[in-house]
């Protein structure tokens, strides 16, 4: 786990931090229509994804490496992978926002077996494993247990890749919760405000691996308790189905 944490820091460190509100306007190009990647993002996989090799074998799958090679999604289910996201809200990083993580996900035959989240802005680092539990900057941190209504809730609803039929349901569904958020636009940034209590719940529609990947360090924390989740219909949600978007 600290090896690991060590080369997050090193990428940040190195390729990152650096650029941070100092990008010029060749350093940042479109990926995917309406999507940026920046040479930060680049170089930062340049750093982690052959350090992890290193540590063990298997492969990665960085995200700007699948954006040009979709190819490069298969097998993520067999054996030792490694998910990188280098820079996690790229769009936030572009518009000099502090809200962006480097992430990273260890997978054994398709199952998160360990995530590490890395604030390289403040250093805050959230990791977590499978049957250990969770730690923020070394201090292990628990879900908590209460049982909300949803007039209790209050969480964050990414719209922006919802089909405009369920845009609508959210819209009809909203005033029942105690308040809705935009959300940080950063995974690694609003998953720890989850296990620290600062929100309830985060509605995606597009979960793509490196960032549900790192999720394990939410499902760490509440594998002992039962939580319960709904489709925007209102039906009972189901993990495996949910998986599949």
């Amino acid at each position: 786990m600290d090896e690991v944490a060590t080369i997050l820091r090193q990428a940040a460190a190195e390729a990152i931090l650096p650029r941070y509100r100092k990008l010029l306007a060749g350093d940042v190009e479109e990926k995917t229509p309406g999507e940026v990647v920046t040479v930060a993002d680049r170089e930062a996989e340049q750093i982690i994804s052959p350090r992890l090799a290193a540590l063990l074998p298997g492969s990665r799958v960085g995200e700007e490496a699948v954006a040009s090679n979709p190819s490069l999604m298969d097998g993520l289910d067999e054996g030792q992978v490694w998910l990188v996201d280098p820079l996690d809200g790229t769009a936030n990083f572009v518009a000099g926002s502090s809200a962006f993580s480097v992430m990273v996900a260890l997978l054994q035959d398709g199952r998160t077996v360990a995530s590490w989240l890395l604030d390289p802005v403040s250093g805050q680092l959230s990791v977590a494993s499978r049957g250990n539990g969770a730690f923020i900057d070394g201090l292990r941190v628990r879900a908590s247990a209460a049982s909300l209504t949803a007039s209790e809730c209050r969480g964050s609803v990414l719209t922006r890749f919802l089909p405009e039929e369920l845009k609508e349901q959210v819209a009809v569904g909203s005033p029942a919760l105690a308040e809705v958020l935009p959300g940080a636009k950063c995974a690694g940034v609003d998953y720890p405000s989850i296990i620290r209590g600062s929100q309830n719940f985060l509605m995606f529609w597009r979960l793509l691996p490196w960032v549900g990947g790192s999720s394990g360090m939410g499902s760490s924390c509440r594998s002992h308790k039962r939580r319960r989740g709904f489709a925007t219909d209102g039906t009972r949600y189901r993990r495996d189905c949910a998986n599949r978007r």
